[in-house]
């Protein structure tokens, strides 16, 4: 049986690289031969034990690749084709997908969780961060990459520009919005692309990294606040007379960005969360207005979809939003260790990195 190299969860602090069997793939899937990949956030929670997934999964959801081998009942498309696919991979035929929910296809409760059914790449089945990966549903999730467009150009659209954008999607901006964005990691970068495209005229960023803050005002940030010179709640209020944000995006995922997007918001601004939350969080009465404040507080699970990664390339390809710039190191595959130490700390001014077999 052909063999191949993939980054293993072993254990919460121990994601090895180690070999496993090349997978089968079943009449509907596709076989992708990876050439590109990269590390999310959210697998450093798995590596941390903050996500529960099973001992000996291939991590990772985001690939980029060449079509290997098509199952039986695959039409549509040929072998040696370049595709991406989503980190989100729907069936198409759930009762969610069908009420238009995709994301949360096969949701059920493995963990206690009840959501992120339609997270399967690393979470429910193995992952791209290997030299192969088992596309499951294959005609509903693989999307073509367009002539001239490379993996890196293209390396976003899986998991964190599907993200980002559908941070601002979820939150409506609409022309003339003033939207705050806390935590400009990649995706509150794409975030704030997101809502520049949207239609938002005033972007606050903030953060504290320097070169996210430089990264933030390139795609569209007309404000950034270091959090740790100033109060951020009080500067937003300062930028905005008082007013507060129509939309506040929190992308990092704890208490304390949750907590200041939703200080930030206009009576009647909407809260649109991204961020992955380890701990229980809270509502602090006055930051609530007691429920009285006509707020939304509305969350989002990276849309996927064929479709959703052709409309994502789409953009690439115009030139409106150019996310080169979050590709700030390249690691070989048989190096992926030394790509999560130092992602998983946040060295050298990460901000993702591209894995190549």
């Amino acid at each position: 049986m052909a063999r191949m190299k993939a980054a293993i969860f072993v254990e919460p602090g121990r994601i090895v690289l180690d070999e496993k069997p090349v997978p089968d793939i079943g009449p509907n899937d596709a076989l992708v031969r990876i050439t590109t990949t990269t590390i999310c956030g959210t697998d450093v929670h798995i590596l941390k034990g903050e996500y529960p997934v099973e001992r000996g999964l291939t991590i990772g959801h985001e690939p980029v690749g060449v079509i290997e081998k098509l199952g039986s009942a695959v039409t549509g498309y040929r072998e040696g084709q370049r595709v991406i696919a989503g980190a989100i991979t729907p069936s198409g035929h759930s009762y969610a997908c069908l009420c238009g929910c995709h994301s949360q296809d096969g949701a059920g409760t493995r963990h206690g969780f009840k959501a992120m059914g339609g997270w399967r790449f690393g979470n429910t089945i193995d992952g791209c961060q290997a030299e192969f990966v088992r596309v499951p549903d294959a005609m509903v999730n693989l999307s073509p990459i367009p002539d001239g467009l490379t993996d890196e150009q293209v390396l976003m659209c899986p998991d964190i520009m599907s993200t980002g954008f559908s941070g601002a999607e979820s939150g409506r901006i609409r022309i003339g919005d003033t939207v705050v964005v806390f935590a400009l990691g990649p995706i509150g970068l794409c975030a704030v692309a997101g809502a520049k495209l949207m239609g938002a005229t005033t972007i606050i960023g903030v953060d504290t990294v320097p070169k996210r803050l430089e990264t933030a005002r390139r795609l569209g940030c007309d404000h950034v606040i270091d959090f740790k010179a100033v109060d951020p709640v009080e500067e937003v209020m300062r930028l905005t007379d008082g007013r507060g944000v129509d939309v506040a995006i929190e992308a990092l995922g704890t208490q304390q960005t949750f907590e200041s997007a939703l200080r930030s918001l206009r009576p009647g601004g909407t809260l649109s969360s991204l961020g992955v939350y380890s701990t229980d969080l809270t509502i602090p009465l006055s930051a609530f207005s007691a429920g009285l404040g006509d707020n939304t507080i509305v969350t989002t699970l990276c849309p996927g979809g064929k479709e959703r990664m052709r409309r994502l390339m789409e953009v690439v390809a115009s030139g409106r939003a150019d996310l080169g710039a979050l590709v700030t190191h390249r690691y070989k595959l048989d190096d992926i260790e030394a790509a999560y130490d130092l992602f998983s700390h946040q060295r050298d001014g990460v901000l993702k990195v591209a894995i190549t077999p």
